[in-house]
Order: structure tokens, then sequence, then C-alpha cells
């Protein structure tokens, strides 16, 4: 059956999913953004990474990159 929710205020959700009153299907979503150097996320043992100068330049202009938007 269709619930009725009323007012609801939410400050601030760290993670997970916010469900109310009845649901068929949740598909939550979300989005992030690294910025890191050339060879910072290699594993494994006796690597020998060669890089010479690297820079890395977090600043991002654009401000959006992946929108989330609406439940499509």
């Amino acid at each position: 059956m269709p619930s009725i929710v009323g007012p609801i205020k939410i400050n601030s959700v760290d993670g997970g999913v916010i469900n109310f009153g009845d649901s068929f299907y949740l598909s939550p979503k979300s989005t992030s953004k690294t910025s890191s150097g050339s060879g910072s996320f290699n594993t494994g043992d006796f690597l020998n990474t060669n890089n010479g100068v690297s820079s890395t330049n977090p600043i991002d202009p654009d401000i959006n990159d992946q929108n989330v938007s609406a439940n499509a």
C-alpha cells in the first residue's frame, strides 16, 4: 500500500540508504574523484617504478564531473 510521508529534514548522510515507506526498487548512487601521482596505486612485491619528474594537478576548474540526478 502507498504510504504518506510528512515533512522531513536530513542534515547529513554519510553513506547508506534512506528508505521512506514502501519501496519496490532501490538504486543507491554515488560518485567520487581521486587525484594521485604516477605509480601511486601500484601494489605487489619488488616494485621498481621510474617516473622521473612527475606532478599531479588536483585543481578542477569545471567543478561538476559526474552528476547524479533524479532516479535514472
